[in-house]
Order: C-alpha cells, then sequence, then structure tokens
C-alpha cells in the first residue's frame, strides 16, 4: 500500500511540473495556450495591421476564432467563415 501511495506522489508531481513548465514565461503561445500574438506589420500596399492575436497553426480550420460557431475571447466578435469552404 505504501509503494501505490508513493508511486501515485510521484506522478502527480511530475504532471503537475509538466503542466507548470508550459506556463511559464507569459507569452501568450505557451504549449498550454490556443492562440499566439501577432505584432503589427505593414502591408505591401501601406496598409497598417494592427497587433494581434490568433489561434496557433493546426491541422483544423474548426477551431479559428473567425469560423463560425466560435467566438474571439479578445474581441467577443463572433465567426463567420465556413471551415469548409
Amino acid at each position: 500500500m505504501k509503494k501505490l501511495v508513493l508511486v501515485v506522489f510521484i506522478l502527480l508531481l511530475f504532471f503537475a511540473s509538466e503542466s507548470f513548465a508550459g506556463s511559464k514565461g507569459g507569452y501568450r503561445s505557451s504549449s498550454g495556450s490556443k492562440s499566439t500574438h501577432v505584432k503589427g506589420y505593414y502591408k505591401k500596399d501601406g496598409t497598417y495591421v494592427q497587433p494581434h492575436y490568433k489561434t496557433k497553426p493546426n491541422t483544423t480550420k474548426l477551431d479559428n476564432y473567425g469560423t463560425k460557431g466560435n467566438t474571439n475571447p479578445y474581441t467577443g466578435k463572433e465567426g463567420t467563415k465556413d471551415p469548409f469552404e
């Protein structure tokens, strides 16, 4: 019984340290975050794009802030794009 308690305790410490390590640094694109920060920039036509957050790149459009059914947590805007187009 003592060995089982010790093993469970060690596993809890391991998983707690892993999740804590993922949240260090305060940078929005840490492994536990769903978004990444984009710095402001100028387009070729001279238009300035404000700094903003976007979802991290992945293989689906279903979780993007601009997709129907999702809401951007930073602006409160609801998505309008069809994820299957």
